[in-house]
């Protein structure tokens, strides 16, 4: 069985959270109210056997740091990834996860704008460019 870890886009609004295996399989992802990410951390950890967080290291990374830290089963740990573009891989990321459909195939994807927040999506991006570091 896949290891999983857990992606955290930190932000002062909102936070993207991704569940991912480190075979790369999505298992939940969801944009949650920055005060709500604490408890989706805590309900994340008991439905899912979490091993790592990775957590972006910009905005307001400092601040969530012992906030998460303080929630983790014990023997987890807090690694944090360059999230310089994610949000911009992360909308490439959205338009493959999910495809337009009818007349907006046609707006060339650079002028596409994803018609809800992708912060979970670039969760998944922090977890993925951590395994792709590892390898």
């Amino acid at each position: 069985m896949a290891a999983i870890i857990l992606g955290f886009d930190p932000g002062r609004d909102k936070c993207g959270i991704a569940v991912v295996g480190d075979d790369g399989q999505v298992h939940d992802h969801q944009v949650v109210a920055a005060t709500d990410a604490i408890a989706t951390v805590e309900s994340l950890c008991e439905q899912f056997p979490i091993h790592l967080v990775v957590m972006g290291n910009q905005t307001t990374s400092r601040d969530w740091n012992p906030k998460i830290a303080a929630v983790l089963p014990q023997g987890v740990e807090i690694v944090q990834v360059d999230e310089r573009y994610s949000s911009l891989e992360a909308r490439d990321r959205y338009w493959e996860m999910y495809p337009p459909r009818g007349l907006s195939r046609l707006v060339p994807q650079g002028m596409r704008v994803p018609p809800r927040a992708i912060d979970d999506i670039a969760a998944i991006v922090l977890v993925e460019r951590y395994l792709g570091n590892r390898q």
